[in-house]
């Protein structure tokens, strides 16, 4: 399985589109192993570049989300955004927020691991209650299971990482009038946090988080695990 099915958490890293199909037709063999190794090594290293060139486009984005229309400066479009930003705060401004950017790189790797845990699981459990029949591992899981893995998964991850959201995205809201950040850094934000909100501030806005990803998760591999079903028997034919 792909651990590129980290996009639901609005941040799409290109590596792991690389390993979209090659890690499961490549099972038990020398290829899968080295793609195994280049996705434990290579791959993070690609996602936290990506996130480092992408952290200006999601603190224009965060901002654009919060400013009101009263505001007396508000930012006219995106152009617009990183030229006031560059001007009135300079460069690094860009990159509030790039902390906790790149430990959401750790998304992909725990839905990733989720789902195969879960994976073998179930498996497992049907493999026990189907004893007498001749199925293969791979045939005893359907639709919906995969459905279901695919939504676990995800929702693991999201309960793992969405705290770093909420900071990055507190992080990179503007400053007010004085030209002062609220926030200084990522531990001021969890300080400032915990101390008013508690542990359910680091979680606020979840609910819209997980039905717009929960679904998606759920498509994803039920198409992904299908498509891969359909290159096998293709490949068994041949």
């Amino acid at each position: 399985m792909p651990a590129f099915i980290l996009q639901s958490w609005d941040q799409p890293f290109l590596g792991g589109y690389i390993s979209f199909f090659t890690t499961e037709l490549n099972k038990d063999t020398y290829r899968r192993r080295m793609f195994s190794s280049v996705h434990s090594t290579i791959l993070p290293q690609l996602q936290k570049q990506v996130c480092l060139f992408t952290n200006p486009i999601w603190l224009v984005k965060t901002r654009m989300q919060l400013q009101t229309p009263g505001h007396t400066s508000s930012y006219s479009g995106f152009s617009d955004a990183l030229r006031t930003i560059r001007k009135e705060e300079g460069w690094r401004a860009l990159y509030r927020g790039i902390g906790p950017g790149l430990l959401l790189v750790t998304h992909g790797a725990i839905q990733f691991t989720a789902y195969e845990e879960l994976r073998k699981a179930m498996i497992s459990a049907k493999s026990k209650q189907t004893r007498g029949d001749d199925k293969g591992s791979e045939d005893l899981l359907n639709s919906v299971d995969y459905a279901a893995l695919g939504a676990g998964s995800k929702l693991s991850a999201i309960l793992l990482t969405y705290p770093y959201q909420v900071i990055r995205a507190r992080l990179q809201q503007r400053p007010g009038s004085d030209g002062i950040p609220k926030y200084s850094d990522s531990w001021h934000v969890v300080k400032e946090t915990a101390r008013y909100e508690g542990v359910r501030g680091f979680y606020r806005g979840i609910t819209s988080n997980l039905l717009k990803n929960l679904p998606a998760a759920s498509v994803t591999f039920v198409v992904y695990e299908n498509v891969i079903k359909l290159f096998r028997a293709t490949k068994e034919k041949t």
